[in-house]
Parts: C-alpha cells; sequence; structure tokens
C-alpha cells in the first residue's frame, strides 16, 4: 500500500464540499429565504449535525496523516519542510486576502483596520488576538500549531516513534473525559477544543502507522479512535451544550460532526484506494484553494442570484456555489497554489532519498 494520493484527495474532496454546503445552507437560512423549512434546515446544519466542522475534522485527520512524515530525508531536513510549508500555504492565503479586500467593500459593505490586515497578512492573527478576515481562517491556525509540535518532536528525535502518537492520542482523551465530570469552565473546554483538533491529527498519524508500513496494528488504531470518539463528546457536550440557541453551534451537532469524520477517515484508510473517486480526487487536489476561495464565490453568487426560494431552488443554489468555487478555485491552483509549490521546492536540499510514498505525499498537507 504504497500509493496513497488518490485516497487523500478523496478525503479532501469531501472535506472541503461539506465545508461549502454547510456555508451555503447556513445562507439559506440566514437570507430568511427557508419559510416553512426554516425549522428544519436550522436543525440540520447547526443542531443535529456541522457539515462545517465535520469538513474541517476531516482535513484535519488528513494532515495528520501526511504532514510527520513530510520531512525530507536531506542535509536541513526541518529548514526543508518549512520552505515546503511557507510555500504551500502563504501565497494562495495572501491571494485570498487580495480577493477579501476587493470583495467586502462593495458586497459586504465591510471595511477593515490597516492593523488587522497587516496582522492576517502573517496568518499569525489568532496569536495576536486579533479578528480573521475570513472567519475560516481560524483553523490555519491549528495547522501552524500542528507543524509547530511536528517541528519539535522531529528535533528530540519523537516524531517517528512510533508509540508517540498513540501516547499524545491517550493522554488527550483520558484528560477530557476525567475532566468532564468535574470541570465545567467555558475556557477550560474551549482550551481542549483546541486539543481535540490536535489529537484528530495525531491520530491521523496514528492510523498511517498502521496501514503504511504497518508500524502499529489496527487494535491500536481502534483503541485511539474510541477515546477520541468518547474526547470529541464530552467535548462537545462541555463546550456548546445541548440547548439550542440557533447559532449553528450544539452539542449534538459538534459531536456528531467530530465523531462521523473520524469513522469516515478509518474507513477510507481500510478501503485506501478502492475508496478513491477521480472526481472527488480532482476537487481534493484544490482543496486548499476551495478553502480559501469558497466564502467569497458564495458571497458573489449570494450577492447576483440569492439563494432562491424553494428546495429546487435551494438544490441549485448549492451546486453553483460549488461550480464556481471549484472553477475559481482550479484557476488559482494552476496559477498561483501549483507554480509556488514548485518554486518552493527549489530551495530545499536536493539530497533526497528515494522514498516510493513520500514524493505522492509531499507538500499535500490538509489545509
Amino acid at each position: 500500500m504504497h500509493r496513497r494520493l488518490a485516497f487523500i484527495d478523496t478525503l479532501r474532496g469531501i472535506a472541503v464540499l461539506a465545508v461549502l454546503l454547510q456555508h451555503a445552507l447556513e445562507q439559506i437560512v440566514l437570507n430568511g429565504s427557508a419559510g416553512d423549512y426554516y425549522r428544519i434546515l436550522h436543525n440540520a446544519v447547526g443542531e443535529y449535525f456541522n457539515f462545517g466542522r465535520f469538513g474541517v475534522a476531516l482535513f484535519f485527520f488528513v494532515s495528520g496523516f501526511v504532514i510527520p512524515n513530510s520531512f525530507p530525508d536531506s542535509s536541513a531536513p526541518i529548514r526543508d519542510f518549512a520552505i515546503s510549508r511557507v510555500f504551500r500555504l502563504y501565497p494562495a492565503y495572501w491571494v485570498s486576502i487580495v480577493v477579501v479586500l476587493l470583495i467586502a467593500p462593495g458586497f459586504e459593505a465591510k471595511t477593515f483596520p490597516l492593523s488587522q490586515i497587516l496582522a492576517n497578512i502573517t496568518m499569525l492573527q489568532m496569536f495576536m488576538n486579533v479578528p480573521n478576515l475570513n472567519i475560516g481562517y481560524w483553523t490555519l491556525a491549528v495547522e501552524l500549531i500542528f507543524y509547530v509540535a511536528c517541528i519539535a518532536l522531529f528535533a528530540i528525535g519523537f516524531l517517528r516513534t512510533r508509540w508517540t502518537a498513540i501516547c499524545i492520542v491517550v493522554a488527550a482523551s483520558l484528560t477530557a473525559i476525567v475532566a468532564a465530570p468535574f470541570v465545567k469552565a467555558h475556557l477550560f473546554w474551549g482550551l481542549l477544543e483546541l486539543m481535540l483538533d490536535l489529537t484528530a491529527m495525531f491520530l491521523g498519524k496514528v492510523v498511517r502507522d498502521a496501514v503504511i508500513g504497518e508500524r502499529l496494528q489496527w487494535r491500536h488504531v481502534a483503541i485511539c479512535t474510541l477515546l477520541y470518539v468518547l474526547y470529541a463528546a464530552v467535548c462537545a457536550y462541555r463546550r456548546y451544550g445541548v440547548d439550542y440557541q440557533d447559532n449553528f453551534f450544539c452539542a449534538y451537532g459538534m459531536g456528531a460532526a467530530y465523531i462521523a469524520a473520524a469513522i469516515v477517515f478509518v474507513a477510507f484508510a481500510g478501503l485506501g484506494e478502492r475508496g478513491a473517486v477521480g472526481v472527488l480526487s480532482f476537487v481534493g487536489r484544490i482543496s486548499y484553494s476551495v478553502y480559501l476561495m469558497g466564502p467569497y464565490a458564495l458571497v458573489v453568487v449570494v450577492h447576483f442570484f440569492g439563494t432562491g426560494q424553494s428546495p429546487l431552488q435551494w438544490s441549485v443554489f448549492v451546486i453553483g456555489v460549488a461550480c464556481v468555487s471549484i472553477l475559481v478555485s482550479w484557476l488559482n491552483y494552476l496559477t498561483v497554489e501549483k507554480p509556488m509549490i514548485a518554486f518552493g521546492l527549489r530551495f530545499r536540499s536536493q539530497a533526497l532519498r528515494a522514498v516510493t510514498l513520500q514524493p505522492s505525499l509531499r507538500g499535500q498537507g490538509a489545509e
């Protein structure tokens, strides 16, 4: 089982389409066009399941599957890893910032202070307590934390030790499970929600070590996944509660999203290439651009065409948003993302060991 790129990209495709679906359905509800279906739609994408968080969690699992094994066998692996990540993330991200600065004033009547723009350019705005220009940027902060964690573990020689990821998943999960009956502080559970996202990434590595190289066994995956599911359930309960406030966040919906993402990821890992779907793999290859550009495509479509007034029109609206997002993102991928990835690779050391799997995955982090 060496060729995993189609499997990885299929999962990315599912993830980013789930995020688009959440945002599109939220617009139907928020624009007041749901009519008699208002409560049904609101419950479907808020109280009982959050497709957006499902997609984001799936991205985190994929990132954990890929990133820890993206350090090249070169004379300076940490430097080369960092260079690859910078050119993978920042150019397309900067383009998305330009787009929001062009679109927001005319389509959403929004303007941003220069200090907020400059902070967002660094991608470190959340660490500066500065609002995101696009709410979806929060996931990039989690990715950066994971990269730093991987660099630290790699530097001390623990990243590729087979028990490291297991220990992290078990320790984090047990902390939440044990604390659930006793600790109710919102800040505490906010931190544990962040740790839940990071734990998803390390669980992704556990799965990778089981399906590639057989460094771990499926019983390890089963134990870690069960603990993660319990972690997600208690964290969602303490973080969001079961009293739905019509804000698209509820213990049921958020917990179900995290748990479903874990199940889907593990199931596809078991299927391997048999679970790959060509169309989804294509969307997965450009998923970072779709994630960045999708919200702006949604704004433009809503501005010019609205969301519709009936289930049929809503279906056309959702499909239209997906198509426009994919088209714009494909162009961004071809003109910015892909060339910048190649440009970044030229800065890396050339003494790379020939590895069957890694060239397919190198530089393909889940954003």
